[in-house]
């Protein structure tokens, strides 16, 4: 019911709705005025299609913003974002009426005397912003003139800390060119506010915020200083919210001003006489550590789509490079150089070949360095100087180059690039060249016990939280540097660490690659297996995604351990088994028909019959894979012998549920298409037919619904002359005249497939 449905209600005044409506905003009854501020949009709506009713009605809302109740004044201002978004949508005229009469109310109370009045409008005028509704012309002439004589020297100081709120809010919103030409002055000046700690922690809080509105070249030139100002300010909680956001502000800048400058600030932080702030600063150590992160470096790159990608090994590469004719074969020193000298291709591994190349492979090479140096997210750091050697290569080639043939003028010997590349890989693999190692001595502190003492009880909790991101800047090649810390926390007497650790073992194995997952995760992530139920749950949840990783002998092995995680410590923990059988649904594909049918059918068959109703749905689907996957790679006799035993063990079953079960394995069988119909009409259709006879009606109506929804829908069950359609029929005619109202009814009415839900067949139980 509308709100202002009164209005439309004759009574003795024999006025119009509008008149009506006029009376009772501007009644001396508050309340009157309180109903009236809050049905607007619904008033909005009955009079939006009359011109001349449409101005009336905005009229009367500018004389309501003057209303002296500030209740009155905030029940409208609440009203105004939706009322915009409502113009928006249904009057092509919305940017006269807006700006008009709606945009000065909301400046205006921007500055209203009253606490709640002003911050109702500093929310709408956020939801305004972030709808763009906003046009920039009032952004800049109207909204952020105000917001900067509210936030002056001489402003009143409640006024000034919610002026900097807001423009921190909102700098997002806006436009580097606006943020940057009329807010950050004022910011960078209300960061230095010696009078109020308050406006100085907002905008430490909101640091890393206007650091990303306005780009790398404003931060390092007027918010760095800024930040360092903040950070030693003498009141600790600045020194706290300058912590919290310092990957923020890191990201935001180069990686020289990143190593030099913010690197020895952060150490500042972290050793703060303060705890509070020492346990922010640890916090956001890992965090902070992984805007070091080059992808590339750590065998990985980041496709265009944001993926995370593994690159192939440079012996991949140079396996599929260019191969000389002739063993002697070399280039001229020149063109050496002008290969070499472009030091992205070399520090990754991967040699270019121009186009005009006669080698096979060539177009897929040039394929593959353009996906390791995509726009999307790549950086590097300055190279170390290689000059001495190229001289020596040059030396080298020169010296042959009288011996040698060149079939191809553009192809580089691959022998004198692994020797470049082994003499740059010493600089390379530095973890100190990746990251300060006074960072990572802070960082591999974190397991220190007597850490938990002095900063932050849950201190080895946030180390095993980032410690993916802190492997991923490293690199693989430095995967020692945080092995011992893996072990520790994977040790730790904390089954929360334990669990984070456990969450995110997938991701580090595809940052490791295979190796050195099998030799250092896979011990870990056994122990997991047999963890507490809140630590393997972690495993769980990305099983998939960790076996396929895995060698296929080294996969096999993990056959009989999935049967485990159908015991869990507490049986009422029915969404464990729930993830068991969602992820074993993807597990199919990693193992041949014969594993299938030896090891995940029993698990299958048991979380059919689970007391859970959910576990027993999401199970059916299972079977249903199960059964895809013999047929789909022509193990039809492992499929025929898996149908056998779902007609003993739920057809025939002694309790109703299970053959109700069995309806439902064969309606999603069909759905899924799961098998060739010739074999489900052969061998599944008669037992499913035979339950028109089951006396209990829960049965009869799921076998109903299979029926008229799925089986008679398809096409194989439509041909003119199929045999098995006539038995289908009769089953349907039988269930309607079912002397059950419910059976009757869902084999008489045709559905539509998208009403279908199958969490309402449960619901009958």
């Amino acid at each position: 019911m509308r709100i202002t449905a009164f209005l439309d209600i004759p009574g003795q005044d024999n006025l119009t709705p509008l008149a009506r409506l006029e009376k009772y905003a501007f009644s001396d009854n508050i309340f009157n005025r309180q109903i009236i501020a809050r049905g607007l949009l619904d008033v909005f709506r009955d009079f939006s299609n009359n011109e001349e009713d449409f101005l009336t009605v905005m009229e009367i809302v500018v004389r309501l913003s003057e209303d002296a109740e500030p209740t009155v004044r905030t029940e409208l201002m609440e009203q105004i974002p939706p009322i915009a978004i409502f113009l928006q949508e249904s009057r092509p005229k919305f940017p006269t009426a807006f700006f008009e009469y709606l945009m000065p109310i909301v400046v205006r109370y921007l500055t209203d005397v009253n606490n709640q009045v002003r911050k109702a409008g500093q929310e709408a005028l956020l939801i305004l912003l972030e709808q763009d509704l906003v046009a920039q012309s009032d952004i800049e002439n109207k909204v952020c003139p105000i917001l900067l004589d509210l936030s002056a020297p001489d402003s009143d100081d409640e006024y000034k800390v919610e002026a900097v709120n807001i423009i921190c809010k909102m700098a997002s919103m806006l436009s580097r060119s606006t943020v940057e030409h009329m807010l950050l002055p004022r910011f960078c000046e209300l960061c230095s506010d010696g009078k109020l700690f308050q406006v100085r922690k907002i905008c430490a809080a909101n640091f890393g915020d206007i650091c990303n509105a306005v780009g790398q070249e404003a931060t390092e030139r007027l918010l760095i200083p800024k930040f360092f100002e903040l950070c030693s300010d003498s009141v600790w909680g600045m020194r706290k919210a300058c912590a919290e956001c310092f990957m923020a502000v890191s990201y935001t800048t180069s990686p020289e001003v990143r190593r030099s400058k913010l690197s020895p600030l952060f150490i500042s932080l972290i050793s703060d006489s303060c705890r509070w702030v020492r346990q922010a600063a640890f916090q956001s150590l890992g965090p902070f550590i992984s805007t070091f992160a080059n992808p590339s470096s750590a065998g990985l790159y980041i496709r265009e789509d944001g993926t995370l990608s593994i690159r192939p090994s440079m012996q991949d590469v140079n396996s599929n490079s260019c191969q000389p004719k002739s063993s002697d074969c070399c280039t001229s020193p020149g063109e050496d150089a002008s290969q070499l000298s472009q030091g992205d291709r070399v520090a990754a591994g991967v040699i270019e070949v121009t186009k005009d190349s006669s080698f096979p492979g060539t177009s897929s090479r040039l394929q593959s360095a353009e996906d390791v140096f995509n726009t999307f997210l790549y950086w590097r750091p300055p190279l170390p100087d290689i000059s001495q050697d190229l001289e020596l290569l040059q030396f080298k080639t020169e010296k042959h180059k009288d011996n040698c043939s060149v079939p191809c003028n553009n192809c580089v010997a691959s022998s004198e690039i692994k020797k470049v590349l082994e003499s740059l890989q010493e600089h390379i693999d530095d973890p100190d060249d990746i990251i300060p190692q006074p960072l990572l001595d802070q960082y591999l502190s974190m397991t220190d016990p007597a850490r938990a003492q002095t900063v932050d009880t849950e201190i080895a909790k946030h180390c095993a939280y980032s410690l993916p991101g802190v492997a991923l800047t490293l690199g693989r090649q430095n995967w020692h540097c945080l092995k011992d810390t893996y072990e520790t926390l994977a040790s730790d007497v904390q089954w929360k660490v334990r669990r984070t650790l456990a969450f995110s073992i997938h991701e580090l194995a595809v940052i490791l690659g295979d190796q050195l997952t099998a030799a250092d995760l896979v011990p870990i992530f056994n122990g997991f297996l047999k963890d507490l139920d809140e630590v393997r749950i972690g495993v769980l949840k990305h099983l998939y995604d960790f076996l396929k990783l895995l060698h296929a002998d080294k996969r096999r092995e993990y056959l009989y351990q999935l049967q485990e995680f159908v015991v869990t410590d507490n049986s009422r923990n029915w969404r464990f088994r729930y993830e068991l059988a969602e992820q074993l649904i993807l597990i199919l594909e990693l193992y041949n028909p014969n594993d299938v049918y030896d090891y995940l059918r029993h698990i299958a068959l048991t979380l059919c019959s689970d007391k859970v109703s959910e576990v027993r749905w999401i199970s059916f689907k299972l079977v249903g894979a199960i059964l895809q996957k013999f047929y789909a790679n022509n193990a039809n006799a492992l499929g025929l012998n898996f149908i056998n035993e779902l007609v003993v063990r739920f057809r025939h079953c002694s309790k109703w549920v299970g053959r109700q079960a069995f309806a439902f394995i064969c309606q999603a069988v069909v759905e899924e298409e799961c098998m060739p119909v010739d074999q489900f009409v052969e061998h599944l259709l008669p037992s499913l037919l035979s339950l028109a006879s089951d006396p209990v009606p829960n049965v009869r109506v799921l076998l109903a619904k299979a029926l008229r929804q799925t089986l008679l829908e398809k096409a194989y069950f439509k041909s003119v002359g199929n045999p098995h359609l006539e038995a289908a029929e009769e089953t349907i005619l039988a269930l309607q005249s079912d002397r059950d109202q419910d059976v009757s009814f869902f084999a008489t009415i045709k559905l539509k497939q998208g009403n279908m839900d199958n969490t309402t067949i449960e619901k009958q139980n």
